[in-house]
């Protein structure tokens, strides 16, 4: 266990609250480097697992760490509720985070240092950020004796950036039992602000994700001296097939989730907004434009290359991966769209395929969401919208968990929150960490 995850953040002071413990235990959190190389080549998440059973063990609870492989470490743990006939609620957040170059960022990555009101490193919005104010409104609550009105079950969980196989994926498989009675689930990317005006907020509430297909293209050729014509190079064919792929505009589709996300900003923006003609619009949304456009059509996306050893040998294959996603409801459409464009000579396998998924804006545990942003901030206003990529609430939806995103954060304006997933210089304004710890707890009475 490293020093950091040794002590609880201010565990045991007294009259401590959340709001005043959620920046210790997200600096705390980010200090644990757990980056993810998809390959079980990196740290691994056990000691931030450890860090998080011992907060939630210093209150009083008896969480579980589990793991699927050696330093692969989720842990769980389930708070009983005030009527335990009622189905449960799960909050899952993943531990695991990208990695990180320092020489990139203005601030270490894994150094959890506050500046300009915020505090910086990788996983401050993907998302330490959420697992830090998840345990500072639930310690909060144990300590005060404040019971939830129905069990909540809390999962911190390994390897969701690279899919989830070794977190959400083997909970779901092998500890079913852990999420005994779930029905409805909150995770990450949603619940966040975009400022409109001085007089409306728009909260941007999960409630569908694109499917992914992370492909390996191959094309055979015929091998040969690099001094010689060769009319049958596979670098050639493959960087063909790949740069028609990375140029193609996949039809736009508008799912019944966009729909009401276009609705809603049609009618905040004062303009009617047309599906085919949206760049105008997209340029008004700041941050959030990147992932609202790519909800719009099915995106393959070009990420490596590879072929060849030697500077004067013409290889017999070269390969080259894609990240593709499709909407809910169009995989086929673009897996014939893929097959097209790419042409016969391109052979093309799933590295990881997993599902979309969509789900309504209804429901009392919707309203719980509005009602406890409204009540931190009068301007509030949730709105459904898709995820661009994907979380681990595809994994419990096979358990049939109804998940939606709502990680609460109040945004300055002028902060470039999607462009940080991933990114360099990530951090989260200190204040939104306060929001959320805010709201959460709102959330947890009304849920």
């Amino acid at each position: 266990m490293s020093e950091s995850s040794a002590t609880p953040a201010l565990s045991g002071v007294p009259g401590v609250t959340g709001e005043e413990e959620v920046v210790g235990i997200c600096r705390d959190l980010i200090r644990i480097d757990t980056s993810n190389y998809g390959d079980d080549s990196g740290p691994g998440e056990r000691a931030a697992a450890e860090y998080v059973a011992a907060q939630l063990a210093d209150v009083g609870l008896e969480p579980e760490i589990f793991e699927s492989r050696p330093g692969r470490a989720s842990t769980v743990v389930r708070i009983p509720g005030a009527d335990r006939s009622r189905p449960g609620l799960l909050i899952h957040g993943h531990l695991d985070v990208v990695p990180a170059n320092a020489d990139d960022w203005r601030h270490h990555p894994f150094s959890g240092e506050i500046a300009d009101d915020c505090v910086w490193g990788r996983g401050a919005v993907d998302m330490k950020d959420m697992d830090a104010m998840t345990l500072a409104v639930i310690r909060d609550r144990v300590r005060t004796g404040r019971t939830p009105p129905r069990d909540i079950v809390l999962a911190f969980l390994a390897d969701e950036e690279a899919g989830g196989r070794l977190g959400s994926r083997y909970l779901v498989d092998h500890r079913p039992e852990l999420l005994e009675g779930v029905t409805e689930g909150i995770g990450e990317v949603g619940g966040f602000s975009f400022t409109v005006n001085e007089n409306l907020r728009l909260y941007l509430i999960e409630t569908a994700q694109k499917g992914m297909h992370w492909m390996r293209l191959t094309v055979d050729g015929t091998a040969g001296h690099g001094s010689m014509t060769n009319n049958d190079n596979a670098i050639t064919e493959l960087c063909e097939a790949v740069g028609r792929l990375g140029r193609h505009k996949f039809p736009v589709r508008v799912t019944k989730t966009v729909r009401a996300f276009l609705d809603e900003l049609s009618d905040a923006l004062g303009v009617e907004l047309d599906p085919e003609d949206m760049e105008e619009t997209l340029a008004r949304l700041g941050g959030i434009a990147k992932i609202i456009g790519a909800t719009l059509q099915n995106t393959a996306a070009p990420t490596q290359l590879g072929a060849g050893y030697k500077v004067n040998v013409i290889p017999g294959q070269a390969t080259a991966h894609v990240d593709g996603r499709f909407l809910p409801g169009h995989e086929e459409e673009f897996l014939a769209d893929l097959d097209r464009v790419l042409g016969p000579r391109v052979r093309r396998e799933d590295v990881h395929a997993d599902k979309a998924l969509e789900t309504t804006f209804d429901g009392d545990l919707v309203a719980a969401m509005q009602s406890s942003l409204v009540a931190e901030d009068p301007v509030a206003r949730a709105v459904p919208y898709m995820l661009s990529g994907g979380t681990d609430a595809k994994q419990f939806d096979d358990l049939g968990i109804r998940c939606f995103g709502f990680a609460p954060l109040k945004l300055p304006p002028e902060l470039d929150f999607a462009g940080m997933f991933h990114g360099v210089d990530e951090r989260v304004p200190v204040e939104g960490l306060k929001f959320g710890v805010r709201v959460l707890d709102r959330f947890i009475d009304q849920c």
